[in-house]
């Protein structure tokens, strides 16, 4: 027994040292940047991975919030995120109810389609998506960032809310219209209050898949009117010459809301992962 114990005991602290090891990992990037983000950026050319900064520089901090434009980006980040969380739940409610509930030709084909957007890339569409905002006068607008978003993130959506549809006994539906509910009210009213541990998964999914996104931003948008936040780092890259301190404040300053959301989060992110792929 004591060597079973031992052994157990072993196994264990060796996991531990494993998953510590893999932690530093995953989470030295996110070190570094805060690192640099305290210092000058002569400092940044010094020799090794992390510094130790002569004078910790707060005020990176101050000008990354003062002088970047911040809360301009915050705002239309907050907004075009906010509408696309909402639509994506509810489009993918609807649509999940409508492929798997509903009897109809082409329910099938339509929900494989749907789910086969998860292998797209979203680099793929950059060019053609353009040529089709620019033709329809959409580009450097609200729309050139909320119907790529919306469409990326309905996928998954979908495929999560399925999953947990398939759960969702039928008797309530058929006794719902025996009761004469309408189809709005049967989706909206029974069947959404039973899914909300997938609706917590695709909203806080949605959320983080297009907090950071720039490749989008960059390509549809022109004018400041509608850039988010990953755009304050290039309001401190000049000519010939930038702050990288202060671009690394930014970086840290951006990524912080999703990562306070995530580390907050992250139990229904997994529970709602978890209980859709069993359910599914």
């Amino acid at each position: 027994m004591k060597e079973k114990e031992s052994n157990i005991s072993i196994g264990k602290i060796i996991l531990w040292i494993v998953l510590i090891i893999v932690a530093i990992i995953q989470l030295f990037p996110l070190i570094w940047l805060i690192d640099f983000s305290l210092g000058s950026s002569n400092e940044m050319f010094t020799n090794g991975l992390l510094i130790i900064p002569e004078k910790i520089r707060w005020d990176n901090y101050v000008k990354a919030f003062v002088d970047g434009n911040f809360l301009h980006y915050l705002r239309n980040s907050i907004l075009i995120n906010t509408l696309a969380v909402v639509l994506v739940v509810i489009i993918s409610i609807m649509a999940a109810f409508a492929c798997q509930r509903m009897k109809w030709k082409f329910s099938g084909l339509i929900s494989t389609l749907l789910v086969m957007g998860m292998m797209i890339p979203i680099h793929a569409t950059l060019l053609p998506n353009y040529k089709i905002y620019n033709s329809l006068h959409l580009t450097d607008s609200i729309w050139a960032l909320l119907i790529p978003y919306v469409a990326f993130s309905l996928p998954q959506g979908m495929f999560l809310m399925t999953g947990f549809l398939q759960s969702v006994p039928r008797e309530l539906e058929e006794a719902a219209v025996m009761d004469g509910c309408g189809i709005y009210r049967i989706v909206f009213q029974i069947i959404t209050p039973l899914l909300k541990p997938s609706i917590a998964t695709v909203a806080i999914m949605t959320f983080l898949n297009n907090w950071n996104e720039f490749m989008m931003a960059s390509t549809y948008l022109s004018s400041p009117k509608w850039k988010t936040l990953p755009f304050s780092v290039l309001e401190f890259t000049g000519e010939y010459s930038s702050n990288y301190a202060v671009q690394f404040a930014v970086m840290a300053l951006t990524a912080a809301p999703a990562v306070i959301i995530y580390i907050i989060l992250n139990k229904h992110i997994t529970k709602g992962v978890a209980m859709g792929a069993v359910k599914g």
